[in-house]
């Protein structure tokens, strides 16, 4: 009499499909980190939802690269927001190239 063997399953290694890795840079070829600080070298300068939207960052990621951009020399003002209305990123001063 032949042995019953037990029908085989796929082995699961991860319960999250496998993500294609983002892309750094947007479909013209610059870099998200080109297009935050020419949205914040604007003279109205820039909100974190409208960051977030426009190079589809969460909030604390939006925040992070403003701190980033701080680290690396970018002087940055925190606009006072008026009624109702969103804290307003405002770069203020570039950093300063080294002679060398």
């Amino acid at each position: 009499m032949p042995q019953k063997t037990k029908p085989s399953t796929p082995k699961v290694t991860s319960l999250h499909a496998v993500k294609k890795p983002r892309p750094r840079a947007s479909s013209n070829g610059t870099t998200k980190k080109a297009q935050l600080i020419q949205m914040l070298s604007r003279k109205s300068g820039a909100d974190v939802t409208t960051i977030g939207a426009k190079l589809g960052w969460l909030p604390h990621t939006t925040r992070a690269a403003v701190s980033g951009l701080r680290k690396s020399g970018f002087e940055i003002a925190l606009g006072e927001p008026g009624t109702g209305k969103p804290s307003r990123y405002h770069i203020i001063a570039q950093p300063v190239a080294d002679a060398g």
